[in-house]
């Protein structure tokens, strides 16, 4: 499935809080979203990688996603490595999107800059040629996004740019408030 946008995102609940009013609005233009979660946010102090993924599973209805998908990387204990990249590559090759939103570089949480750099990082990679991946059993073409935007749940770190999601703001809180743990 070809997306306009993909948002990528460490925990579940982060592009809720980072970015879900920019991508409701986007809905609403048109344009085709989903989301990547890299990891199930199994170290989170409340809830549970289960409960986490029906909270998430809801919020993606809320927020009319095309898609949600997870990785499954480990909380707290991903790289951004060769193993991690090509996971993160076969996810972009299969949606081809034309703009991929993720964490901010520097945070105090520690995930969302490395998710930062390994989500920049696939995005370079995955357009090269000689980097093969397969989904299922197709080789999958080669694909670079055109653009790549950090979102910033951080209160200290000062925007790129500003996205007025003010006829959204509504549907976003209820998106991150299916979030119940």
């Amino acid at each position: 499935m070809k997306l306009d946008i993909l948002a990528v995102g460490v925990h579940p609940d982060d592009i809720e809080l980072g970015c879900s009013g920019t991508i409701m609005k986007h809905i609403a233009m048109g344009c085709k979203v989903g989301i990547i979660d890299l990891t199930r946010g199994e170290l989170g102090t409340r809830g549970t990688a289960e409960t986490r993924n029906d909270e998430a599973q809801e919020a993606a209805k809320i927020m009319g996603v095309s898609i949600r998908e997870n990785l499954a990387f480990r909380d707290g204990f991903f790289s951004n490595d060769e193993i991690h990249q090509l996971k993160l590559i076969r996810a972009i090759r299969k949606y081809r999107p034309d703009i991929i939103l993720t964490n901010a570089p520097k945070d105090r949480h520690p995930d969302h800059g490395r998710a930062s750099q390994l989500t920049l990082d696939a995005c370079f990679l995955s357009g090269l040629i000689k980097i093969k991946t397969q989904l299922n059993s197709e080789l999958q073409t080669a694909w670079r996004p055109k653009n790549i935007y950090h979102y910033i749940q951080a209160q200290y770190l000062e925007p790129d740019f500003v996205v007025d999601i003010s006829d959204f703001i509504e549907k976003k809180m209820e998106a991150v408030l299916a979030y119940k743990t």
